[in-house]
């Protein structure tokens, strides 16, 4: 079935998430509804969207993107009305998703971005169309790293991964679809996988918190700034490849897996590294670290972008 390009997106919930899409899909030239209980969520949006705006414009508006685009909506039911996408939030999610099913038409797709319900489970509160709800995860800041993971739930519809794809596509994201559903989807858990070594690493006295976070950001980093692990591995095998790779590193690879660390989050440890990670911040503000962050992801966007 065709169906006419997505030019009007609802927000539910304008957390840090939220405004973040608020911001791209006004940078991209469409509409956008938002919604929030909070009584200073308007307010709090419109800074948001104003702060992201520069870089926004830096980066490259679509034709007819303006924040003028952006309406704020009290009630749920007349945000969602005639809108293209949906909710933010993890808290009841099902209550608010039999909302959705009844308010909008067969057509209109309900995204989340949760990583904590699965889409199956959530999609179980839609008893007339559970097929046009699908997991859209984006990687924080949502506005600036392309990244969405695409994951559909046990009643989602192929038709409907694929609208996804093709709405966050023309939006300059970068989507991956995950085949089966797994808690926390597939970026997460690499971090976490990540992170649960640098947390061993530390507790362990091999290396300060600051130093871990530079042994990551000025080494392997860098690489997956560029091209993912397993091409980088490619690269690493020579002209042989990913198999010389596998014959010259399955060894000593499968041996440092024995020997990763399982570390539990004490009171110490978590003491220990909140205080190298204020001691590598240095008395910056969190707004100033941000700055930072931003700056350089546009960097290596552009670079990207030209590449």
């Amino acid at each position: 079935m065709n169906h006419p390009p997505i030019r009007r997106v609802a927000i539910i919930g304008t957390g840090v998430i939220g405004a973040s899409w608020s911001a791209l899909f006004l940078a991209k030239g469409l509409d956008v509804v938002a919604t929030d209980v909070a009584p200073d969520a308007e307010a709090r949006l419109r800074a948001f969207v104003d702060q992201c705006w520069p870089a926004l414009e830096e980066l490259g508006l679509a034709p007819g993107a303006s924040r003028e685009r952006l309406r704020f909506e009290p009630r749920l039911e007349d945000a969602v009305l005639n809108a293209e996408n949906g909710p933010e939030r993890i808290e009841f999610k099902r209550e608010l998703y039999g909302k959705l099913d009844k308010l909008l038409p067969a057509t209109t797709l309900i995204a989340s971005s949760s990583s904590g319900l699965t889409m199956s489970e959530i999609q179980k509160a839609c008893p007339d169309h559970p097929e046009r709800c699908f997991i859209g995860h984006p990687f924080n800041p949502p506005h600036l790293i392309p990244l969405v993971e695409l994951v559909g739930g046990a009643q989602t519809s192929a038709e409907t991964i694929d609208r996804a794809a093709a709405f966050y596509d023309g939006l300059g994201k970068k989507t991956v679809r995950l085949k089966k559903e797994v808690p926390g989807h597939v970026a997460n858990r690499l971090a976490a996988a990540l992170l649960r070594e640098v947390m061993y690493l530390v507790n362990e006295d091999v290396i300060s918190v600051g130093d871990a976070d530079a042994a990551v950001s000025y080494g392997p980093g860098l690489r997956w700034g560029v091209m993912g692990p397993l091409m980088l591995y490619h690269l690493g095998g020579g002209a042989g490849g990913i198999d010389h790779w596998f014959d010259q590193f399955t060894g000593p690879i499968t041996s440092w897996w024995n020997v990763l660390g399982n570390p539990q989050i004490t009171p110490n440890l978590r003491a220990k590294v909140t205080a190298g990670v204020m001691d590598e911040a240095a008395n910056r503000s969190i707004e100033s670290l941000e700055e930072q962050r931003d700056r350089e992801l546009m960097g290596l966007l552009k670079v990207r972008a030209a590449a």
